[in-house]
């Protein structure tokens, strides 16, 4: 089965580019850079990835990115997790990045766009994977200053394939944001959100319809409100579940407990993704494993999986299409 998953056509549509940074590569780029960290070797960072909840995560999430600091650090980020997730048979990723959390510690949103957009074009170039950007904004930051960055993005307009909502869930309703995503929308930027990881499934209800998402990011909660259910089965509206970061960041305690198989059962569109897999333990391979070994899904169920993402994600038709043939292929 490892085989089959490994050769199977992965589309990865929710990751956090800052969290694919492993330790081996934080301390490179901290030597590279002049940055002191509090580790003096990578097992220690590495033993420092128990986290309680999302709270502790993002603590060290937001220490780890200290190290970025050129346009050279956001390529070498993005090239290193492309290369590891081509080689798990991984065809389109989808990364967010946190703009404000860069530009807090005095990056100009420019080094991280060229960093960035200088990796997808090698990644297509050399790998022959497709990708996408999407900015997101830290919900735990005013909004106001979401919508400055909104503006002050204008060079990239173009170059973004979503804005998103992301970081510390609880407390910070997606109704805050209301104006920064009518913007975006206005600007035809599609969006998409954090919601239902942490937060209830009213956070849910207010991004879809407030924020106008096109899709739901995490959303595991929903299943605690049936007509919330309903709902997204008669939409089709996708949720990016994100299994082992669920159980890292103690949303479930084991991967056995996961709702997954209720949300498949519910008739609901769902794809696997990996989240930050320097920090939760894997990239799309390991979860598609440990979906494997905990629920015995079925190759079929896994293609299913793999052609809902492929279906649900910002890509052009012709890519779609290719994909598409090649899940066929793979089979």
């Amino acid at each position: 089965m490892r085989d089959f998953l490994k050769r199977l056509p992965k589309a990865e549509l929710h990751l956090h580019i800052e969290g694919s940074l492993e330790p081996e590569l934080m301390f490179a780029l901290a030597r590279r850079n002049g940055v002191e960290l509090p580790y003096d070797s990578v097992e220690a960072v590495r033993a420092a990835y128990d986290f309680q909840d999302l709270s502790s995560f993002l603590e060290l999430y937001y220490q780890g990115m200290s190290v970025l600091k050129r346009s050279d650090d956001f390529h070498d980020l993005a090239m290193d997790y492309f290369r590891r997730a081509h080689a798990e048979g991984v065809v389109h990723v989808e990364m967010h990045f946190d703009p404000q959390a860069h530009l807090a510690r005095g990056i100009e949103l420019e080094v991280v766009m060229e960093g960035l957009s200088l990796a997808q074009r090698e990644a297509e170039r050399e790998l022959g994977m497709s990708t996408a950007l999407i900015m997101a904004f830290l919900r735990d930051r005013p909004a106001d200053e979401a919508m400055r960055v909104l503006e002050s993005a204008a060079p990239y307009w173009e170059m973004l394939d979503a804005v998103g909502l992301d970081s510390a869930e609880r407390g910070h309703p997606p109704s805050k944001f209301v104006e920064v995503f009518q913007r975006a929308k206005m600007l035809g930027i599609p969006r998409v959100a954090h919601a239902g990881e942490e937060g209830p499934p009213e956070y849910i209800r207010e991004a879809l319809d407030l924020l106008d998402v096109c899709r739901i990011d995490h959303g595991v909660r929903c299943l605690e409100d049936p007509a919330l259910v309903t709902r997204l089965r008669d939409e089709g509206v996708v949720l990016t579940v994100c299994p082992l970061s669920n159980v890292r960041l103690k949303v479930v305690e084991r991967i056995e407990d996961h709702p997954l198989p209720q949300l498949l059962e519910a008739g609901l569109r769902i794809t696997l993704n990996s989240d930050d897999p320097a920090y939760f333990g894997g990239g799309m391979l390991d979860n598609f494993m440990a979906c494997h070994d905990a629920f015995g899904w079925s190759k079929e169920t896994f293609v299913q999986l793999a052609g809902t993402a492929i279906e649900s994600a910002f890509m052009s038709d012709r890519r779609r299409l290719e994909l598409h043939r090649q899940l066929a292929e793979s089979v």
